[in-house]
Parts: C-alpha cells; sequence; structure tokens
C-alpha cells in the first residue's frame, strides 16, 4: 500500500490530468462523490498535520519577519492577480467568483513537496503553509466577500465555517494525532501525502464532471487566465524574495509558494457555496500550477547545485 500511495504522489500532474480527462469523456465515474468532496478535502488537510514537524515549524517561526512578509504576498498578491483576471468580461459571474476563491486560498501542501524536489527552504515552505492555513478561516472568507460581494452574494459566516470544520479541524486532528502513532507515525507519513494526492485528484476530477457541459465554451479563456495568475505568481513572488533580501532557496521557496495556491480548496469551497461552474477555474489550476512547477523543481534543482559555489550562504536571511 505504500508503494502505491508513494505512486500516486509522485504521479500526481499526470493522474490529475488523467482523472480531469476522464471526468470530461464519463462524468458519471466521479458525481458519485458529489456528496464526499469536503470529506476528501478534509483528508488532505489531515495528512497535512501528519506530516508536519513541529520542530521545523518552531525553528522557522524564530524569524517571524520572514513568516509575516511570505504570508502578506500569499494573502495580496494572488487575491489581486485572481481579481485582475476575474473581470475579463467573457466571464460568467461563476467564473470570475471561481477565480477570487482560489486566488484567496492559502498555499497547497503540494507546494512542500515541490520545494523539497527543488532543493529549496522545506521548513519555510511548511511554516508558509501552516501558517496561511491557519489564518485561512478569517482571511479567505474575508477577502472573498471583500473582492467578490459585487459579483455574486457572499455570505462570510458560512465560508468561515467550512473552512474551519474542513480545513483548521482536520489539520490540528492530524498534529494531535502524531503522539499517538509512536513507531507507526513515519508509516502514516509515509502515506499521508498519498492520500492527500488522492483526495485532490477526485475533487478535481468531480468538478470536471460537473462543470463537462460547459467546457467546452470556456475551457481556453479560463485556461490562458489559469496560466497567466499562476505565471504572475512565480515572477511577483521571485522579485518580492528579492526585494526582502531572502537568499536564493528562499527566493525559490516564495516564488513557488506564490505560485502554488491551493486549488483544492477553492474547488471545495466553490462546490459547496457557489455554482457548480465556479469550480472549473480551481480545477484547471489545479492540474496546471502542479504541471509546470513539477517540471520547474527539476531545472531549480540544477540552478541551486551552481549557487552553491557562490560565496553567500544559500539559506540565511
Amino acid at each position: 500500500m505504500q508503494v502505491l500511495f508513494s505512486f500516486i504522489a509522485n504521479q500526481l500532474a499526470l493522474l490529475t490530468l488523467s482523472g480531469a480527462f476522464l471526468a470530461y469523456l464519463h462524468p458519471p465515474l466521479f458525481l458519485i462523490f458529489k456528496d464526499y468532496f469536503l470529506w476528501f478535502f478534509a483528508a488532505t488537510m489531515f495528512a497535512l498535520g501528519l506530516v508536519l514537524n513541529a520542530g521545523d515549524l518552531k525553528t522557522e517561526l524564530l524569524n517571524p519577519k520572514r513568516v509575516a512578509l511570505g504570508v502578506l504576498a500569499q494573502f495580496s498578491v494572488m487575491p489581486l492577480l485572481a481579481f485582475l483576471v476575474s473581470q475579463y468580461p467573457g466571464f460568467t459571474p461563476a467564473i470570475a467568483i471561481g477565480f477570487i476563491i482560489v486566488g484567496s486560498a492559502p498555499g497547497a501542501m503540494a507546494s512542500n513537496v515541490i520545494v523539497y524536489l527543488a532543493g529549496g527552504a522545506v521548513a519555510f515552505s511548511v511554516a508558509l503553509t501552516t501558517v496561511a492555513t491557519m489564518l485561512s478561516p478569517l482571511l479567505t472568507p474575508f477577502l472573498v466577500k471583500l473582492l467578490g460581494g459585487a459579483i455574486l452574494p457572499v455570505e462570510f459566516m458560512p465560508l468561515m465555517i467550512t473552512i474551519l470544520k474542513t480545513v483548521l479541524a482536520p489539520l490540528i486532528l492530524g498534529l494531535l494525532v502524531q503522539p499517538f502513532l509512536g513507531r507507526y507515525l513515519q508509516a502514516a507519513r509515509n502515506i499521508a501525502p498519498g492520500i492527500a494526492a488522492s483526495a485532490i485528484i477526485i475533487i478535481c476530477s468531480y468538478a470536471v464532471a460537473a462543470n463537462q457541459g460547459r467546457i467546452a465554451d470556456m475551457a481556453l479563456p479560463v485556461m490562458l487566465a489559469v496560466v497567466l495568475v499562476n505565471v504572475l505568481g512565480y515572477i511577483i513572488g521571485w522579485y518580492l524574495a528579492k526585494l526582502y533580501g531572502f537568499a536564493y532557496l528562499y527566493k525559490i521557496t516564495l516564488m513557488i509558494e506564490l505560485g502554488m495556491q491551493n486549488a483544492g480548496m477553492g474547488v471545495a469551497l466553490a462546490l459547496q457555496h457557489f455554482p457548480a461552474e465556479s469550480a472549473l477555474p480551481g480545477a484547471l489550476f489545479a492540474v496546471w500550477c502542479i504541471l509546470t512547477a513539477a517540471i520547474a523543481s527539476g531545472w531549480l534543482r540544477k540552478r541551486i547545485a551552481k549557487q552553491q559555489i557562490e560565496k553567500q550562504p544559500l539559506t540565511s536571511y
């Protein structure tokens, strides 16, 4: 089983793309998950709680300025980019609010894996993901209402309650369970990324299945907007880190954290609180950002190897 879950985690981009393709060809294959997608997303957050290392997190939080700057960038740059693309006149209100939801989400668990593969500052990545996720029950509904309230009615409290139940509670539960697993903790951590990946594949595939009839008309402009938000997130993340004076590994990490949103969370919130069409940007974003990040991670690792011959420390602030 561990081998299977490891394969799923390592092939997340390919399997997400394959699931979306199958969902488009035969929607009933994934429509059966209609009543369970929130449970699947809660599983991804529980998995994140299991793999978090409290020691590494504490080390990074000893430098709160760096983490604060990263979280500030996460909840300002990406919501603004999403809001700007949502203004495209060809988008329906549901598609527009879908972009704002994705932009207002925290960083994804997958970003921690990509940072690791790229050779970046993993503890910093985990700290950003954790802090942003902890703040998301307040900040995500606030940003969605602030930026999208004029597009569609947005109820703050129902959004916050959903995030508390499916994001914060499972994350904390995963952290609390760690001491009770004893010698089984490492085995649980080994399969946790695969469980999270499986849940994301099912959630995004369900979103495609629920929107099968609309994809032919909207896929191209939505996909172009997804690419724009993702690429600009990477670029702005890099230059913000440069402006902050971050060392090379931290520049890479902030770049990845901004470019990769928790699109699974965006899809779950969209499906729960808005028309099914609003989940389409999140589903396409999940597929695209994982593909680009997976490709970039190999190139970045090679770049880091070259940087190691330079005089400046790679992991200093």
